[in-house]
């Protein structure tokens, strides 16, 4: 029995943690949405998460090479949304131009990379709770 409760001790401070860090994610994500100046494009914080996507040009997001810089390459972070009714479904829009990437201050190029990982973070919970939701939504299926 008392494996069982230490398991589910375990089980929830680590929900509490994601919670945590997750209020803190996006605390931190709106501020780098103003910083980087991602609100001009995007007029409402939470319109950010209608995108498909964020992806990153001219910097890695790759997890043995993080911020590594890809020479002569621009950074920019573009969003993909995606359009049913278009000819061409996905379309890349961009969010935010820093030139060429060799030239950003390292606190720039930290600051770029955070945004696209702390809005992927927010968006992988935002894409728990739709499926969620959906499978909540089945369970009231009629079944034969």
């Amino acid at each position: 029995m008392s494996s069982a409760l230490d398991r589910l001790k375990n089980l929830t401070a680590q929900i509490s943690s994601y919670e945590l860090e997750r209020k803190s994610n996006l605390k931190s994500l709106e501020e780098l949405y103003r910083k980087l100046g991602i609100d001009t494009k995007v007029g409402e914080f939470d319109a950010l998460f209608e995108f498909k996507a964020i992806n990153l040009s001219g910097l890695s997001l790759g997890d043995d090479d993080l911020g590594t810089i890809k020479e002569g390459k621009y950074a920019q972070i573009i969003a993909i949304i995606y359009d049913k009714e278009a000819k061409v479904k996905n379309k890349n829009i961009s969010l935010a131009y820093y030139g060429r990437a060799e030239k950003l201050s390292p606190s720039l190029k930290r600051d770029i990379i955070a945004f696209v990982l702390g809005w992927r973070f927010e968006k992988s919970f935002r894409t728990l709770e739709h499926y969620h939701n959906l499978m909540a939504t089945l369970k009231s299926f009629p079944s034969e």
